[in-house]
């Protein structure tokens, strides 16, 4: 699971699953479901996210965890 903060957008994307999207669903307004063509869901969109999630903080609980990779965005 990957999540991707697009700071001049304001977009969050959760990447549940490393496939490739053939279609996707707002749910809610500003909320998008992507799917693969077995119709799972492999990426969560939220538009607007610093209006609905406190991007300051990151809280994991009885994750399984057997890796974790904190990356910096490369620099245009």
């Amino acid at each position: 699971m990957v999540f991707q903060y697009y700071p001049d957008t304001d977009m969050l994307y959760i990447k549940l699953a490393d496939d490739v999207s053939t279609e996707s669903e707002e749910v809610a307004l500003g909320i998008v479901l992507d799917f693969n063509t077995e119709n799972r869901v492999i990426g969560i969109e939220i538009e607007n996210a610093a209006r609905y999630v406190d991007m300051a903080r990151l809280e994991v609980s009885a994750l399984p965890v057997a890796q974790l990779l904190l990356t910096q965005p490369a620099l245009a």
